[in-house]
């Protein structure tokens, strides 16, 4: 039933190649999908974390780590090095205790976090006081 309320709230499927955004309710994480026949991908920033980050800095990484992650239905999240883009438009919002499903993603807002995890089960939660990636 929530699933079915998820995807009412965050609205119709989209068409082929089609990106949308959405934030959770405290506005501090926002996210992209993207999603195509082929398959869909997630990106999200957290605007504000005062969390160790998940994964170690590279070496080569000198512009904000921590902030930005990516995945795709399939594979391991990525960590990346960029400037963090804390607004990305938000056309919808993730209420807590939502989950939503975007192709082989799964996200779930609560008032801990925001967990997503795709269909290999690699995944991250991400909250102003914890970073985890799976």
């Amino acid at each position: 039933m929530r699933l079915m309320a998820a995807l009412l709230i965050l609205g119709p499927l989209p068409a082929a190649a089609d990106v949308w955004t959405f934030e959770t309710p405290s506005g501090n994480i926002h996210c992209s999908v993207g999603e195509e026949a082929e398959g869909s991908d997630l990106y999200c920033t957290i605007v504000t974390t005062e969390a160790q980050p998940a994964l170690p800095r590279p070496a080569d990484c000198v512009l904000d780590w921590g902030h930005t992650f990516f995945m795709a239905d399939r594979g391991p999240v990525q960590m990346l090095c960029e400037t963090a883009q804390p607004n990305l438009g938000a056309q919808h919002r993730a209420d807590y205790g939502v989950t939503g499903t975007f192709g082989g993603i799964n996200c779930t807002s609560s008032e801990e976090g925001l967990d997503c995890r795709n269909a290999d089960g690699h995944g991250f939660f991400l909250s102003q006081a914890r970073q985890a990636v799976y």
